[in-house]
């Protein structure tokens, strides 16, 4: 079969020929119906992140985290999953896509333990999304910055993530504030409800923002949060569009600033999403790719001409 693979540092995505996975102990084959494409994926074959893949030096490593699909073989002692069964894959370090061959391919082994049952009413590509993208922005505006009624939350970045964390924390009754570098996206960000939309969280420093989402993480925008966050505000870092960044520590110390970082979720998180897309509470902007053009929606996603988080979807 045909898979999109990571091949080293600096390389585009390749499309190469690899073996169909087996179901192993304690794991599932899925026909694959939904992959998306993130933010993490062009970490990984720019460089920044690939350490997380765990490859050898010169071995490929079939990328796609983001998995919704149909259980086609389940290997011994899975006893809780049947083929047939509707599930996503809850994207983890050590799951498809990072430690292991992941789902830009029609088939993909799975462990039992990352397996979420899906709903019947959830379309694939809301189901695909919901497995990184929803869960870690859930889990970010929820669990990490406890967004609630009346607090004053800020959101950098309003892509894939950034989009479904403004519907979660307005869905909580927390105001909203967007930081947004794409100008001709902010009649669409005020629409959805935000109290206001600049280019920079900066603008916001008046505001008081009780606690700041960081979905780019470039460095700068870390930095801005820090500054702009009230005294014994909270600043969450989910994003991952530099490796390192420059902060003033004295800002973050003398005005006891906290700085946190956000990674995923758990099944229950993933879970949580899929009911809310299921009773209409959160909706994927999504944009269906074709296989064959998957290296496309990597480059756009790299440049920022995507519109809609890129999700391909299978026959």
């Amino acid at each position: 079969m045909k898979a999109w693979q990571y091949v080293g540092d600096g390389e585009p995505i390749t499309l190469n020929e690899v073996p169909e996975p087996v179901a192993g102990p304690g794991e599932v084959v899925l026909d694959v119906k939904a992959a998306g494409v993130c933010h993490t994926d062009v970490g990984h074959v720019d460089g920044v992140i690939s350490y997380l893949l765990h490859a050898a030096e010169g071995e490929a490593r079939t990328m796609g985290h983001e998995i919704a699909g149909i259980v086609r073989e389940v290997g011994e002692g899975v006893t809780d999953r049947r083929v047939g069964d509707r599930v996503v894959v809850r994207a983890a370090p050590e799951g498809p896509g990072t430690e292991r061959d992941g789902g830009f391919a029609p088939l993909v082994s799975v462990q039992q333990e990352l397996l979420v049952p899906l709903p019947d009413g959830v379309p694939w590509d809301q189901a695909a999304v919901a497995t990184d993208g929803g869960m870690t922005s859930y889990h970010a505006v929820g669990a990490r910055a406890e967004a609630s009624p009346g607090l004053k939350l800020g959101l950098i970045g309003y892509g894939g993530l950034g989009s479904l964390g403004v519907q979660t924390a307005l869905g909580r009754g927390a105001v909203v504030y967007v930081a947004e570098v794409r100008e001709d996206r902010f009649p669409e960000i005020l629409a959805a409800g935000v109290t206001d939309v600049a280019t920079s969280v900066d603008a916001f420093a008046d505001v008081g923002l009780d606690a700041i989402v960081d979905f780019a993480g470039f460095g700068t925008t870390t930095a801005q949060a820090i500054k702009t966050v009230r005294g014994g505000g909270r600043v969450v870092l989910v994003g991952l569009g530099a490796q390192f960044a420059t902060i003033d520590s004295s800002d973050l110390v003398m005005r006891q600033i906290e700085l946190v970082g956000s990674m995923g979720g758990d099944n229950e998180d993933v879970a949580q999403v899929l009911q809310l897309m299921l009773d209409g509470k959160l909706v994927a902007d999504t944009a269906p790719v074709t296989f064959d053009k998957l290296g496309d929606a990597v480059d756009r996603l790299r440049d920022g001409t995507n519109v809609g988080r890129a999700v391909i979807l299978f026959d």
